[in-house]
């Protein structure tokens, strides 16, 4: 592999960890090429959420019951599509506040499809810790309120769609991108 595509990756859960909740939803696209995008909506494996996590859900566990795809036909899907668009590039996983989306990705990808599945390895790349450097400030100031609107335009929040808010990222991983190479 002689060189990395990164991918915009937001998830939408019913609640704080995998395992005990449901990755309800998985937005992508390719950073830089944000046409080239995935979206997909899961069938729920436990009846747990919590409260607030729903609330910030368009979708009730009972119409992913309908309408979700089974978890392991959405992760072999997310898979192919990761792949193709990589083609012989690796794969980095990239996500406003990586380790949280991550982590259902991973275990989704392992529990449904085995230990070697996941297109992104053991790697996150996480945008506010990216914007830390590049602005040299601390964790807190790289909230998205606080993000320099050069970066991310003040009044523009999150929609909890996971497409949405994964090209949302991506638009501004690229803008971060573009200003750490005026800093070289």
């Amino acid at each position: 592999m002689n060189h990395e595509i990164y991918f915009s990756v937001d998830v939408e859960t019913s609640g704080p960890i995998p395992g005990e909740y449901n990755l309800l939803s998985i937005g992508a696209c390719v950073v830089g090429a944000n046409a080239q995008r995935f979206y997909v909506e899961l069938a729920p494996v436990t009846d747990n959420f919590t409260t607030e996590a729903m609330a910030l859900s368009a979708v009730t566990l009972a119409e992913l019951r309908e309408r979700g795809a089974p978890p392991r036909d959405a992760m072999a899907q997310f898979a192919a599509w990761t792949r193709a668009q990589a083609h012989d590039a690796r794969a980095v996983f990239v996500g406003f506040n990586a380790a949280f989306d991550w982590s259902f990705v991973n275990y989704y990808f392992v529990k449904f499809l085995g230990v070697d599945a996941n297109p992104f390895g053991y790697m996150a790349l996480d945008i506010k810790s990216y914007a830390m450097g590049v602005y040299n400030t601390t964790f807190g100031a790289t909230s998205m309120r606080h993000l320099p609107p050069e970066i991310h335009p003040p009044n523009t929040p999150l929609s909890h769609n996971a497409l949405d808010d994964a090209i949302q990222q991506a638009e501004i991983f690229e803008r971060l991108l573009k200003r750490a190479s005026r800093r070289k």
